[in-house]
C-alpha cells in the first residue's frame, strides 16, 4: 500500500517562508514526477509545482521566483519551499506521485496572515 506523508505546513506572517515536505513509502514501481497541488477555500485544486524524475519543473506563475520544488529520487520525497509567501496562498496542499497510478497525500494546511 502505497502512503505519501506530508509535513511542514503551518500558520505564518505575510512574506515568512515555509518548507513542505512528502514522503512516499510503500511499493511504487516508478516515479515519474512527484508534485504540489493547492486547494483554497471555494476554489478548484490547482497545481504549484511539479518536478519529473529527470528533475525539469514547472510552476504555477503566481508562484514563479517565489517557490522552489525539489526531491530526493532515492528518498522518494519532495520538498518545497516557500519564500515571500502572500496571504493569496492560504490553502491546503496536496502531495501528488505520478506513477503507473496518480497518488495523494491528506493534504496539509498553510495559512498566510497578512
Amino acid at each position: 500500500q502505497v502512503q505519501l506523508t506530508e509535513s511542514g505546513g503551518g500558520l505564518v506572517q505575510a512574506g515568512g517562508s515555509l518548507r513542505l515536505s512528502c514522503a512516499a513509502s510503500g511499493s511504487i514501481f516508478r516515479i515519474n514526477a512527484m508534485g504540489w497541488y493547492r486547494q483554497a477555500p471555494g476554489k478548484q485544486r490547482e497545481l504549484v509545482a511539479r518536478i519529473t524524475s529527470g528533475g525539469s519543473t514547472n510552476y504555477a506563475d503566481s508562484v514563479k521566483g517565489r517557490f522552489t520544488i525539489s526531491r530526493v529520487n532515492a528518498r522518494k520525497t519532495v520538498y518545497l519551499q516557500m519564500d515571500s509567501l502572500k496571504p493569496e496562498d492560504t490553502a491546503v496542499y496536496y502531495c501528488n506521485v505520478e506513477s503507473r497510478y496518480d497518488y495523494w497525500g491528506k493534504g496539509t494546511l498553510v495559512t498566510v496572515s497578512s
